[in-house]
């Protein structure tokens, strides 16, 4: 594994054949696709922490999608990658839709888990409301932590799956209150691409208790990307990949192995 520092932002490069790009969401890490690996075995992984986040947390100002973008594009032409499958989740979708719409020739595809077009207001006040919460220090984030971690997550994945709910806990636990609340800020001002200019194929995973990407909205979402497949995962939440992997690399295998452009 090789591991870049681009700008305050760290990422992790593994593996060897075509390119495939991950982008966490809010609160997550490149360990977010750890689950996801097996499905990637034979694949180049590349997994930044978006800058705010984890081990690149010490990104200076404020945080937006399209620094985010900009960020992925950067770490991409450092890493030699002029194509790649790009996949994301919750907050990471809609980056990956903007590199989509502006970097055709870059994306061969995505497989977007938890994926949104962009928050509607009542969740971007909720964004701001969370922000201004975080900045109270390790406190107030241990409140977020308690809360997100019972409703991110599935009713089953609560009750069956405790390693699922201590790695929501621990990926958000990790943040720096300081730059968690920059990254609210950011998906709370997300604008939403142009989804409907999107060439490649498309893969949308969601849960039914999915609160975040709720089915009713994936489904209208593939209604406006041409070709795009939505499938909705039984009894799990918005943090797909770490709720139900078998699921999401049985999914993902047959959506790379069908892409062949």
């Amino acid at each position: 594994m090789s591991l870049h520092l681009i700008e305050r932002m760290v990422a992790e490069d593994e593996g060897e054949g075509d390119a495939v790009v991950c982008i966490h969401g809010l609160g997550g890490s490149a360990n977010t696709f750890g689950p996801l690996l097996p499905a990637l075995a034979r694949q180049r992984v590349l997994r930044p922490d978006l800058p705010g986040s984890a081990r690149s947390q010490r990104a200076e100002g404020a945080l937006t999608i399209q620094r985010y973008v900009d960020a992925v594009l950067a770490f991409c032409d450092r890493a030699g990658i002029a194509r790649a499958h790009v996949l994301g989740h919750s907050m990471g979708t809609i980056v990956a839709q903007h590199l989509a719409v502006h970097k055709p020739k870059l994306v061969r595809s995505l497989a977007l888990f938890g994926p949104l077009i962009a928050p509607p207001e009542p969740a971007r006040n909720a964004m701001r409301t969370r922000a201004a919460k975080a900045r109270e220090g390790v406190a107030a984030m241990q409140e977020i932590v308690d809360q997100l971690s019972q409703v991110a997550v599935s009713s089953e994945t609560r009750q069956k799956n405790p390693l699922a709910v201590a790695f929501v806990r621990e990926s958000l636990m990790r943040q720096e209150p300081e730059a968690y609340a920059r990254s609210c800020e950011a998906l709370a001002g997300a604008e939403a691409a142009a989804v409907d200019r999107i060439a490649c194929p498309v893969l949308l995973v969601t849960g039914d208790e999915d609160g975040v990407a709720p089915p009713q909205n994936v489904r209208a979402m593939a209604e406006r990307i041409a070709g795009a497949r939505a499938l909705v995962l039984p009894r799990c939440g918005h943090w797909t990949p770490v709720e139900k992997p078998e699921d999401c690399q049985r999914a993902l295998r047959e959506f790379l192995a069908s892409v062949r452009n």
